[in-house]
């Protein structure tokens, strides 16, 4: 180590060792880009007519970014060989590091020869669905690789690819490092010093995907910006549609199943739903007859998941700091109503968008990644029982229609049409998340028609970080929030930040929903945040203050009094609520949640429980129950544990194998 560090410590050998990388760095950063014209080129027959020359820029341009990133990788790779050379063989370095580049070189070629049949044959680049290998019939696998996609044929493609790259890049690494001249010692070291800040700036490059931090990151899971579905997955160079095929099947394999079997299933759906515990289809404890409307039938339905929309801003407690104020004018208004105790499905976005779209708790599954998620929406999904009623169903979202594939997943879930980040203004600011909220409800505004029925579910994103909103511009009051935060807080300029995004979050939907009640006189609103537990001013909040999410309900006939003062609930029964409030007596629906106004007083997610007077954790065993207002008698533990345990199996159990209940489908 020591003979390494004095070879480095020579401002010559760091200098010729680091332009070295360099070149390794930008060589693989042009293939990787070459890469992705040819195929763009190549396969334009999947460009969409829709999709525009700006989108093809768009493409490019985001594609160029996020290849700094696995540019980055590759060099790191060769950079540990080189490493390793001198620990071990110095002598050998230079031909450690030119093997290291070459496995490079040819893997790079193989998976980009594999590419183009495997978009033919999936329309998507690398996903999941190749670590599924393992479990295929591999000879069968390899016959028909050999007689459908020319195997042979490919590979002595993609090693000769390999083998002419691999000579251009001897030769462009033959080169000598650039040499800076600079007579005075002065002008030298300012030379040296320029040096390593470029290095600096280009090892930020790669390490957040073209940009200079994480708030402007171009990552797998925001990369598709597109309108065009092909241009999406031409974005991801091959380094990281593998690594998105590897992320996705971790999560995948972190489904590894709960603790229940099929006759305890059986009795917590009978005790759940009150019907006798004689059949083993769940889809029959789950079905549902509508007791009539408590509203005239709405032409628009718009539910609103705001981001990190927490419910302790809404409390009085809360009132001097006014960054609810939009929401809670609404709240006021004769037309609405809140439930102040209810609880998000889990403790990120994609748990709310599961909850919203399948009516599943979030039970150890990772819906979004799991393979039966795709072949049919499930019985409880929102949108094909939306449709049943007459309506357009449409899913609005903020950012990238690749992130948790959220497009393929709502479509697959019944959804007529899925809006994303690419569909709205063209430029429109945002984050690395999706456009400001504006953007989006004017998207929406402008998008409903009057006179086509509709049902609307919309996810923004403003109100999450990096938070890069101009609040400022937007009117938001920093110094009066300032003068209403504690003296501890008064300081904490990330705090003010956040709670100003929390403002305009507040804000923008408040316009919206004043804006569609003009536009749309028979509309009705469901209001709920996706998760809390972001940021709050106390050190240490109480756990309703942390996790505590609103339900608001606004709209035509929508009355106060409408949800019951002990009503408390969680996502999984935002639309059984829905359905109650509007679906014609007798209307068959299924769900696993109940509605709100059907006397529903308790709500349970991942980790935490809610009645309207105590919240506690779910994962003890015995529950310790944290009140929230005055005190009641005390719950019941059995009660709660086999409500907690019927939604926790019924969601794990139908999400992945089924209405049938059988053992031997686990057991496979």
């Amino acid at each position: 180590m020591k003979q390494i560090l004095g070879r480095l410590v020579s401002w010559s050998n760091f200098y010729a060792f680091m332009w070295r990388q360099i070149k390794i760095y930008l060589f693989f950063w042009a293939v990787l880009c070459l890469f992705r014209l040819f195929f763009i080129v190549w396969m334009h027959q999947y460009i969409s007519p829709m999709a525009s020359g700006y989108d093809i820029g768009t493409a490019l341009w985001i594609g160029l970014r996020i290849s700094c990133k696995s540019a980055g990788w590759l060099t790191l790779f060769s950079f540990s060989g080189s490493i390793l050379a001198n620990v071990f063989s110095p002598r050998r370095e230079m031909a450690v590091y030119k093997l290291f580049n070459g496995i490079s070189i040819v893997v790079l070629s193989i998976l980009y020869v594999a590419r183009f049949p495997y978009y033919q044959q999936f329309h998507s680049s690398f996903n999941q669905l190749m670590f599924n290998t393992l479990n295929e019939d591999v000879y069968a696998l390899l016959v028909s690789l050999v007689k459908e996609f020319d195997l042979p044929v490919r590979l002595s493609g993609a090693f000769l690819l390999a083998f002419l790259l691999y000579r251009l890049f001897n030769q462009w690494l033959a080169g000598q490092p650039l040499q800076l001249k600079i007579a005075f010692p002065l002008a030298k070291w300012f030379g040296r010093a320029a040096f390593l800040v470029l290095l600096y700036f280009g090892v930020t490059l790669a390490q957040f995907g073209g940009s200079l931090g994480w708030a402007n990151e171009v990552d797998w899971e925001n990369a598709g910006v597109t309108k065009d579905s092909f241009l999406n997955e031409a974005i991801l160079d091959d380094v990281q549609a593998v690594w998105r095929g590897y992320r996705l099947n971790s999560r995948l394999e972190a489904c590894s199943g709960m603790d229940f079997d099929v006759e305890q299933i059986r009795a917590l759906a009978a005790q759940l739903t009150h019907k006798e515990a004689a059949v083993d289809n769940l889809d029959e404890y789950l079905q549902k007859k509508a007791h009539g409307p408590l509203v005239t039938k709405p032409q628009q339905i718009f539910i609103i998941v705001s981001a990190s929309y927490a419910n302790w801003p809404l409390l009085e407690k809360y009132k001097d700091l006014h960054i609810a104020d939009g929401m809670k004018g609404i709240m006021a208004e004769s037309d609405s109503d809140y439930c102040s105790t209810f609880l998000p499905n889990g403790p990120s976005t994609v748990s709310a968008l599961t909850g919203i779209v399948t009516g599943f708790a979030n039970a150890n599954l990772y819906l979004t990644t799991m393979p039966e998620a795709y072949a049919s929406p499930y019985s409880t999904a929102s949108a094909p029982q939306l449709a049943k009623l007459g309506y357009k169903t449409n899913f609005w979202y903020a950012g990238p229609s690749t992130w948790e594939r959220i497009g393929d997943f709502t479509t697959a879930q019944g959804y007529e049409h899925f809006y994303s980040r690419a569909d709205f203004a063209e430029g429109a600011p945002g984050s690395v998340w999706g456009c400001d909220d504006k953007y989006l409800y004017e998207a929406v505004l402008n998008g409903v028609s009057p006179d086509q029925p509709s049902f609307n579910v919309i996810l923004s994103v403003s109100n999450h970080s990096p938070f890069t909103v101009d609040t400022a511009q937007e009117g938001f009051d920093k110094n009066s929030v300032i003068q209403a935060l504690p003296e501890d807080a008064k300081k904490d300029e990330a705090l003010v930040n956040q709670l100003g995004h929390y403002w305009y979050a507040d804000k923008m939907q408040a316009d919206f929903i004043h804006a569609a009640k003009a536009k749309y006189p028979d509309s009705l609103f469901i209001i709920i945040g996706d998760h809390a537990d972001r940021y709050n001013i106390a050190k240490s909040p109480s756990m309703y203050e942390r996790y505590g999410i609103p339900f608001i309900v606004t709209g035509k006939n929508v009355k106060k009094g409408m949800l019951p003062p002990d009503a408390a609930g969680s996502q999984i029964d935002v639309v059984p609520t829905l359905l109650e409030m509007i679906a014609p007596k007798d209307f068959t629906y299924y769900s696993l949640g109940t509605s709100l106004t059907r006397g529903n007083k308790q709500g349970v997610n991942y980790a935490f429980w809610i009645t309207h007077d105590y919240i506690g954790k779910t994962e003890v065993s015995h529950f310790v129950p944290e009140p929230i207002g005055n005190a009641a008698p005390p719950i019941d533990d059995k009660a709660l544990r086999d409500y907690i345990d019927a939604i926790e199996s019924i969601s794990w159990w139908r999400a992945k194998y089924g209405p049938v209940l059988d053992g031997n489908l686990a057991a496979k």
